[in-house]
């Protein structure tokens, strides 16, 4: 027995396989499901493409200085924001590590290329939504900014924002399949499945049809 087949059955005798339910299947392991997460994709990235437009509109000094005036408008959040500290009544900050980070980042101007960053971090997250490219890591970084929104005392749209996003992530292998990742991933890769750029795996030779391959890898177009 070499060492191949010894690891693989050793590997085997402790593995327990959990069955899922047949909706989780289809949703995250089935790229029939992707006309239900184009739809979902889409609709998340238009509030992140509105969101980031509705900053980037240089020409017009009415929308608050978010970009230009040197900031203006995120300064004023974060003024609002770091008003009360934490434990105080009607504090927006619960963490104090959260509060001593933003004064950090207002105390030393860095508001003024923050806001170019979050204005362009919202619309690079909303097309690689929309247009199904690296899906799951446009989603990711969405969920960084509701995340870091919500820290900040301000829930608006951000839980349903957020919680969006979270199951993009999970159906990564299907979310982009009506998209540019259907192409795009089997290129690239991933960090545990190499594309072809890289050179293909030895165990990436498989059919797999409509169906996620078990190993979890990525659908071959």
């Amino acid at each position: 027995m070499n060492n191949a087949t010894e690891k693989s059955e050793n590997r085997n005798r402790y593995q327990t396989p959990v069955k899922e339910p047949g909706i989780a299947h289809f949703l995250f392991g089935d790229t029939r499901s992707a006309p239900v997460w184009l739809v979902v994709r889409v609709w998340l990235g238009l509030q992140w493409v509105a969101a980031g437009w509705s900053h980037l509109k240089i020409w017009d000094f009415n929308n608050g200085g978010y970009v230009h005036n040197g900031g203006a408008s995120l300064k004023g959040y974060w003024d609002g924001a770091l008003a009360i500290a934490p434990g105080g009544t009607g504090a927006k900050i619960t963490y104090d590590w959260y509060y001593d980070f933003l004064k950090f980042l207002r105390d030393g101007g860095h508001y003024e290329w923050f806001a170019w960053l979050i204005t362009f971090g919202e619309i690079a997250v909303g097309l690689g939504l929309i247009f199904g490219c690296f899906t799951a890591v446009a989603a990711f970084f969405g969920t960084i900014m509701n995340f870091s929104f919500e820290l900040a005392g301000t829930t608006s749209t951000n839980p349903v924002l957020f919680g969006t996003a979270i199951l993009i992530i999970l159906a990564w292998r299907t979310a982009g399949w009506w998209g540019l990742d259907r192409y795009v991933l089997p290129l690239v890769g991933t960090p545990w499945q190499r594309g072809k750029v890289l050179g293909k795996n030895k165990k990436e030779d498989y059919d797999t049809g409509n169906t996620i391959p078990p190993t979890g890898g990525i659908p071959s177009a």
